[in-house]
């Protein structure tokens, strides 16, 4: 995994740094959505870290694409996660399907992808929360 890098003003980021860069602007373009899309998908992401804690990393994956079927918001975090556990993992771009890539490795590797999972979560979870995206019951 990628420690820092340099952003475009010639400075090195830390991973955390990185982390918050790329979920503040994977909000940004969830901030184009219908409101109702903004509600559930702030719901979603707010809630998954607990769910990754008590089921596990293939399990919450597995339910996210059963829900992608029919729900945008599952679909915008499946991209997102892709998206960003991609470069820290070297995801080949040709690999369309993270669950299936998941399941091709080790332990080793499956606990780093579940921790920086988590971690990624942690500042989409706070910048929802920023935004007040949350359903109507909650």
């Amino acid at each position: 995994m990628a420690d820092n890098t340099t952003n475009p003003t010639g400075r090195k980021q830390t991973l955390m740094q990185q982390r918050a860069e790329s979920a503040w602007q994977h909000i940004n373009m969830v901030e184009k959505e219908a409101s109702d899309v903004k509600s559930k998908y702030g719901s979603l992401v707010r809630g998954l870290p607990a769910q990754i804690q008590r089921d596990g990393m293939g399990p919450t994956l597995a339910f996210l694409y059963a829900k992608a079927k029919k729900e945008k918001h599952h679909d915008k975090v499946i991209e997102q996660l892709k998206s960003w556990l991609g470069v820290q993992f070297a995801i080949p771009p040709e690999e369309k399907d993270l669950m299936g890539w998941l399941l091709k490795q080790d332990s080793e590797t499956y606990r780093q992808v579940t921790n920086e999972s988590q971690a990624y979560l942690f500042w989409l979870k706070r910048f929802a929360e920023a935004k007040d995206w949350k359903s109507d019951n909650e």
